[in-house]
């Protein structure tokens, strides 16, 4: 049996440990043990992006805002879905040991890419400042920074509000996440998003097929 290998670790804000590790050929991030990002969520990521990506296709400057880098795969299939030159691609992530980490440990990742910027700020105060700029907001639950009182940033409601001023008219909301959110739905619209929630392939082609989440919350194009 091939070794678990922990290639870097690093305490979170409240001490709870994180850690990159390596397994057959595979890199996981965890956090108390617990898969965040990897295998149980590249797929997921991927399709997210997608499904983000597809009424942009047009665009001559996509402006793109992600929560959070994980393990760089959300990032590096917005730059394939949209690969514009004048594409913006923000990630916001607060954590600098995790982008030394793809830096040191994923060769191919795209973070020198000069369309990338990294933004040290998720919260509301960072979103106002696009407001009515940015074509998609993205983010997957599990993988993506915290708000205060270890929150969800979807269960925040001034959070939400920003991401809907920070959207262009029609832009979309994308979420992704490996469980379902209670009332999520429900608090998009009260937004003022239109919503449609699909469910997809955790992993696609497994022998036993799990269907995990993906929200697409869109603003409607007659917002001024």
């Amino acid at each position: 049996m091939k070794p678990r290998i922990t290639l870097a670790a690093a305490d979170m804000n409240d001490g709870t440990p994180l850690e990159l590790q390596e397994h057959d050929g595979r890199r996981y991030l965890l956090v108390q043990g617990q898969q965040i990002c990897g295998p149980a969520t590249r797929a997921t990521e991927e399709e997210l992006a997608k499904l983000a990506a597809a009424p942009f296709r047009p665009a001559r400057q996509p402006n793109i805002w992600m929560v959070g880098l994980g393990l760089g795969h959300m990032l590096s299939s917005i730059i394939r879905e949209l690969p514009q030159k004048r594409a913006t691609y923000h990630v916001a992530e607060s954590r600098t040991d995790l982008v030394d980490w793809n830096r040191e440990f994923f060769p191919e990742t795209p973070l020198s890419d000069p369309r990338v910027v990294i933004e040290k700020d998720s919260g509301p105060d960072a979103l106002n400042k696009q407001s009515g700029c940015l074509h998609a907001i993205m983010i997957h639950l599990d993988s993506a920074p915290l708000a205060a009182k270890q929150r969800l940033w979807v269960n925040d409601k001034r959070w939400l509000s920003a991401t809907y001023e920070a959207l262009q008219p029609g832009g979309l909301l994308a979420i992704a996440s490996t469980r379902n959110i209670p009332n999520l739905t429900r608090n998009l619209e009260r937004e003022g998003y239109e919503v449609v929630e699909h469910q997809v392939p955790a992993v696609p082609m497994a022998k036993k097929t799990r269907l995990v989440p993906i929200w697409l919350a869109r603003k409607s194009r007659g917002v001024v």
